[in-house]
């Protein structure tokens, strides 16, 4: 006789033996995006988010997006373009803050976050120094997840659109300069390049950063003298190794910034800083003994400036004289050459939206990515930036311990 024992055991092992259904991975569940792109309000902002071309990738992929008319009218990509490419084209600005997610260049003004909807997400640059404190608060009222686009982050830790826009400001600095040695602009009709027999132009530039490394590429390659100027070895070491050619090097010393400042026909303030003022590092003294008609391209005027006479101009008047220099201070030189940013800019979002979607939405992305969490400063209208919240004194919370109460 078979105790009950053994009979629970034959049991068992019969149902551990027996055929077994087989367990197959639950996929994610993709999310579809509904994305609005407003037309840029802000003074001299002329990009555009996305370009027709990634507009028509994201409708392809079953995502739905609204743009405003003229969205890309200085950019130059006209609504035909958009509506072409699937874009539902929208002639009421209210419409357009009905979407999901809006994607915007520059910060929200106090006007469209009252057209914004509750929960919505928002994807725009964050520009610290401009950012009065209303805003935040009013995003914050609104349970708004508001991502900085400039603050995320790539694989390797770099914030892959400051270097993008860095890459085109750095260049664009160099061919500005060129223009304004020339006749047509009233400059000293100097050539910025180099040609047999005749001494080459020289450039100094001040950071040697992503700006920097560019503006010295860019100037290599036309022939010009360049000297570069910064306080990190690190980054002297760095761009001389990407551009794969040696140039004069050195840390700022103001003995020897201003011979060099004294010889050049063209001076680039490249500096960066992560917060705060860019430091001043070329005062009044230093300028008044440059060359009669040298140039000088102040990129660091967005955060001040690193030249003591620089002030603001604008694209529409982008220069003044002092002591008889060129100045060319235009905040947001990425803006003047707006088509070619943005392509550089929906080149990053596009590729981020379909991996968001891909991922069962934003919040999804927020949860797994340390690099995207890392551009987040509101989440559902919780401010989580300790920066923000110790400059605007604000209350904060930590966005890690945020996404494992929700």
């Amino acid at each position: 006789m078979i105790s009950s024992g053994d009979a629970l055991k034959s049991l068992a092992l019969e149902a551990a033996l027996s055929p077994q259904e087989e367990k197959l991975e639950i996929g994610r569940k993709k999310q579809k995006l509904f994305i609005g792109i407003p037309k840029e309000t802000e003074f001299q902002e002329q990009r555009v988010a996305l370009v027709p071309e990634s507009v028509g990738l994201l409708v392809a992929n079953g995502h739905r997006v609204l743009v405003e008319s003229n969205a890309g009218k200085n950019a130059n990509f006209d609504d035909n373009e958009y509506s072409e490419s699937g874009a539902e084209i929208i002639y009421d600005t209210h419409e357009v803050f009905k979407a999901d997610i809006i994607l915007k260049v520059s910060p929200p003004n106090e006007q469209e976050i009252k057209m914004m909807k509750h929960k919505q997400i928002l994807f725009s640059a964050l520009q610290l120094s401009a950012q009065p404190k209303s805003t935040l608060v009013k995003l914050m009222e609104k349970k708004i997840t508001a991502i900085a686009w400039d603050y995320i982050e790539d694989e390797s830790g770099s914030f892959p659109i400051i270097r993008s826009m860095s890459e085109i400001a750095g260049t664009t600095s160099v061919l500005i300069a060129a223009e304004l040695m020339s006749n047509a602009n009233e400059g000293k009709g100097l050539m910025l390049g180099g040609l047999a027999g005749i001494t080459p132009p020289e450039l100094v530039i001040i950071g040697a950063g992503t700006v920097g490394q560019f503006a010295a590429s860019a100037a290599l390659s036309l022939g010009v003298s360049v000297k570069v100027f910064d306080n990190s070895l690190f980054k002297l070491r760095r761009l001389q190794n990407e551009i794969g050619h040696k140039v004069f090097t050195s840390v700022i010393q103001p003995k020897v910034l201003e011979k060099a400042l004294r010889r050049c026909d063209v001076a680039i303030g490249a500096l960066r800083v992560p917060h705060g003022r860019t430091p001043c590092v070329v005062n009044e003294e230093m300028i008044k003994n440059m060359k009669d008609g040298s140039v000088i391209v102040d990129v660091s005027i967005d955060k001040g400036g690193c030249f003591e006479t620089s002030k603001i101009t604008t694209h529409q008047k982008p220069t003044f004289k002092k002591f008889g220099i060129v100045h060319y201070c235009v905040p947001n030189i990425a803006s003047r050459v707006s088509r070619t940013a943005s392509y550089s800019l929906s080149n990053i979002f596009s590729p981020l939206l379909l991996e968001i979607a891909e991922r069962g939405g934003c919040e999804k992305i927020i949860q797994t990515e340390k690099g995207f969490r890392h551009g987040v400063y509101i989440y559902k209208g919780t401010l989580t930036s300790s920066f923000l919240g110790e400059s605007f004194d604000l209350p904060y919370k930590d966005l890690d311990l945020l996404i494992s109460a929700f």
